[in-house]
C-alpha cells in the first residue's frame, strides 16, 4: 500500500499491517485557504446500505443544486460528486469527503440543508465548517484497522468500473490468466487464506481438491448469503466494491477449471442485487466476462441467483439444493460439495470476503499476504462490531489482534462509562459467549474454538453489567430454533427442549437440574446434528454454563436475576429516603399500582406491578429499585 494523504500502511504489534486514516494535517483538522475558488475539489459521500437509509441520495441531489448555484463547474457537476462504498462507521452516516487541493476533511450525519453552506464556506472560501466535522475518535476507529479488502470501499466509486481498474482492479485476474491453474492454486495455498465463512477450511486446498475432482463441468460459487442477524459484512462488501468479487470469481474459475460462477444471494438484498448486476453488465462490456476473456483461451461468465430468507439457506449443501429449485436443506456428506455439488458437478463454494481477498494476492503475492495475521490464519478478518461498545460498525482487523484492542483501542470502550465489560460473542447466534476475564485472548480460528466459540460470520456483541447471560442465551437459541430446516431431530427437538428450559429459568420456574439436562442435550445436539449448524447450535448454551453457572444458579435457587434484566424475576421497591414525592412513577404507571399522595413517599402494591419497569425509568431521583 502506498503511502498518501487518506492511508498508510503500518506495521503494528507482531508485525501486523495497520491502516492508518490519518487526520487533516493542520492542527485541529482546519485549513485555511482564503478564497480558493479555482481549486481542484472532489465531494465523496457515502452509498452503501446505511448511508441511503440516513438520505445520502438527497445529499448528493443537494450538492448538484449548490454547485450549479454558485457556477462551479456548470453542467458537469456530477464529475466533482462521487459515489462511495460503505465506510465502516455507520452511525455517523451521512459522511461526507470534501478534497480541496491535497487536503480531505471528512463531515458527519449530513444532511442535505447542510449542502449550501458546506459548498459557500468551505469550497468556495476554504473555510470548513467546524462544528459538522467528525472528531478524533473517528479516526482512532479506522487507524487501528488493517484494511485489505475494504482498503477501496468508501473511496471508489462501486458503480464504475473504470474507479476500480485506477485503484489494480482487474490486474490479478490479467497475472493469473498468464500462469498455469496449478500455479494460481499454489500461490493461495502459500498466502495462506481460510474461508471466511465460518470453518476457516484452506481456500487453496478446496481448489486443489476441486480442480482434481473429475467432470466435464464444474462450478465456483460466491456464497453472499448472509443469514445471521447483525451480521453485514458481506453486504457492504459486495456493495461497495463489487468488481472485487468478480475478479475473485474469474481467478478461481480459471484455478479449478470452471467456465460458470454464480453469485447467490437473498432476495430482498436489492442493493447488493443491482449493484453486482450492473458491474457484471460493465464486466462483459469490456471483455472481463464471456468468450476468450482477456483475450485468452479461457470463457467465464457469472449470473446472479435469487433466494428467500432462511438462516439453512447460507449452508452450502442447501445452497446448492435452493439453486436447483429444490426445498434449501442440508445433506449428509460426503460426497463433498468439491466432487459432487450442483448438479451433480465439482463445485467450490466461497464467500464474500474469501473471494475479496483473492485479486489481492495475485496482484501482491503469496509472501505479501501471509505476513499478516498469524502463522495458521493469514490475513484479515472483517466484523459487525455491535453491542454495548461506543463504536459500532464494520470493521477489518488482522487475525490474531486481541478482544481487548478490537473494544477499545478501535469500538472505544464501553458506551456506558459506569458499566463494565461481561461477555463478547462471536459468530452469530451459533458462536459462544466469552467472558471479560478472556479479553487479551487473540482472535483466531483456533483460540476460539479452544474456549467454545466460532468465527463464523464475524459479528461480534459487546455486552456489559446489564445483560442477563441466560436471557441472552435464551435469544439466541430462539432464532435457531425458529431457523432449523427440521430434517434432523437432533436439532428440531433439541432447539424446541432447549428453548424451553431456558425459558422457564428466566421466568423464574427453573428446576435444580435444569443446568445438567442443559449440558446433556447441549453435548447430544453437537454430536449428532446433520450440519454445522445444528452442531454448532448448542455453543451459547454450553460456553455461559462453563462461564456464568452463578447466573444459571441464581436464577433457579434465588429466583433472581443478577443483571436485572428478566422481566419475570423483577421487584420494584421505592426508597423512601430518596423519594422527593413528585408523583411522576405513578403518573407512568399502567396498572395503578403505585399508591401516592402529595407530600408523601410513593408505594408499589405488588399485586398489581406488572414489572413493565415505566417507573424506573421515569424517576429522575433513582429512589426507585
Amino acid at each position: 500500500m502506498s503511502k498518501t494523504t487518506e492511508q498508510t500502511a503500518i506495521k503494528g504489534a507482531g508485525g501486523r499491517t495497520k491502516t492508518e486514516i490519518a487526520p487533516p494535517r493542520s492542527g485541529k483538522g482546519i485549513t485555511k485557504w482564503g478564497r480558493s475558488r479555482g481549486k481542484r475539489f472532489a465531494i465523496r459521500v457515502c452509498v452503501g446500505s446505511g448511508g441511503l437509509a440516513a438520505g445520502s441520495q438527497d445529499v448528493i441531489n443537494a450538492f448538484y443544486r449548490a454547485l450549479k448555484a454558485n457556477r462551479l463547474n456548470p453542467g458537469v457537476e456530477k464529475k466533482n460528486v462521487n459515489k462511495t462504498g460503505c465506510r465502516g462507521f455507520c452511525s455517523r452516516d451521512v459522511l461526507v469527503d470534501v478534497i480541496l487541493g491535497d487536503e480531505r476533511h471528512t463531515y458527519q450525519n449530513v444532511k442535505p440543508e447542510y449542502v449550501s453552506r458546506i459548498v459557500k464556506e468551505h469550497i468556495i472560501e476554504g473555510e470548513p465548517v467546524k462544528e459538522w466535522l467528525v472528531g478524533p475518535d473517528y479516526y482512532a476507529f479506522h487507524e487501528e484497522q488493517s484494511k485489505v479488502i475494504l482498503s477501496q470501499c468508501g473511496k471508489i466509486d462501486p458503480e464504475d468500473i473504470s474507479a476500480y481498474m485506477r485503484v489494480g482492479g482487474y490486474r490479478g485476474a490479467r497475472k493469473a490468466l498468464n500462469l498455469d491453474p496449478f500455479e494460481v492454486i499454489q500461490e493461495v495455498k502459500e498466502a495462506g487464506l481460510r474461508g471466511r465463512g465460518g470453518g476457516g477450511f484452506p481456500t487453496g486446498l478446496k481448489w486443489e481438491f476441486c480442480s482434481r475432482a473429475r467432470g466435464d463441468e464444474k462450478y465456483i460459487i460466491c456464497n453472499a448469503f448472509e443469514s445471521a442477524p447483525g451480521a453485514f459484512m458481506d453486504r457492504a462488501v459486495i456493495e461497495g466494491n463489487p468488481h472485487a468479487i468478480i475478479e475473485g470469481l474469474i481467478i478461481g474459475g480459471f484455478a479449478i477449471g470452471a467456465h460458470t460462477g454464480i453469485i447467490y444471494t437473498r432476495k430482498e438484498y436489492t442493493l447488493t442485487r443491482e449493484r453486482v448486476g450492473a458491474a457484471i453488465e460493465q464486466a462483459r462490456e469490456k471483455g472481463y466476462l464471456g468468450k476468450n476473456i482477456f483475450n485468452k483461451r479461457f470463457d467465464f461468465d457469472i449470473e446472479v441467483k435469487l433466494c428467500a430468507s432462511a438462516f439453512i439457506g447460507g449452508e452450502e449443501s442447501a445452497l446448492v439444493a435452493s439453486i436447483e429449485g429444490k426445498r434449501g436443506v442440508p445433506r449428509a456428506k460426503p460426497p463433498f460439495m468439491v466432487n459432487k455439488g450442483l448438479w451433480g458437478k465439482p463445485t467450490a463454494i466461497n464467500n464474500v470476503e474469501t473471494l475479496a481477498n483473492i485479486p489481492f494476492i495475485m496482484r501482491n503475492g503469496a509472501s505479501w499476504y501471509a505476513d499478516i495475521g498469524t502463522e495458521k490464519s493469514a490475513g484479515t478478518k472483517v466484523f459487525a462490531l455491535t453491542g454495548a461498545v461506543k463504536n459500532t460498525g464494520m470493521i477489518e482487523v488482522p487475525i490474531g489482534i486481541t478482544l481487548r484492542e478490537v473494544i477499545y483501542d478501535i469500538g472505544g470502550g464501553m458506551e456506558r462509562k459506569n458499566r463494565k465489560l461481561k461477555a463478547v460473542q462471536t459468530g452469530g447466534p451459533t458462536g459462544g459467549c466469552i467472558p471479560s476475564s478472556h479479553i487479551d485472548m487473540r482472535v483466531d480460528y483456533e483460540s476460539l474454538v479452544s474456549i467454545g466459540s466460532i468465527m463464523g460470520s464475524g459479528s461480534m456483541v459487546v455486552m456489559d453489567e446489564g445483560t442477563c447471560m441466560v436471557d441472552m442465551t435464551k435469544y439466541f437459541i430462539s432464532i435457531m430454533e425458529s431457523e432449523s430446516c427440521g430434517k434432523c431431530v437432533p436439532c428440531r427437538i433439541g432447539s424446541k427442549r432447549v428453548l424451553e428450559i431456558l425459558t422457564r429459568i428466566t421466568e423464574g420456574n427453573g428446576k435444580e437440574e435444569d443446568i445438567d439436562l442443559l449440558l446433556e442435550l447441549g453435548n447430544s445436539i453437537h454430536q449428532s446434528s446433520l450440519c454445522g449448524f445444528g452442531r454448532s447450535l448448542p455453543n451459547p448454551v454450553l460456553s455461559t454454563i462453563n462461564f456464568f453457572r452463578d447466573e444459571y444458579e441464581a436464577h433457579i435457587r434465588e429466583g433472581r436475576c443478577p443483571a436485572n434484566a428478566c422481566r419475570s424475576l423483577r421487584r420494584y421497591t421505592v426508597s423512601n429516603d430518596l423519594c422527593k414525592m413528585c408523583g411522576k412513577c405513578c403518573r407512568v404507571c399502567p396498572s395503578e399500582a403505585i399508591n401516592w399522595e402529595k407530600r408523601q413517599a410513593a408505594a408499589i402494591n405488588k399485586s398489581k406491578c406488572v414489572r413493565c419497569g415505566a417507573c424506573y425509568d421515569a424517576c429522575p431521583f433513582d429512589a426507585i429499585m
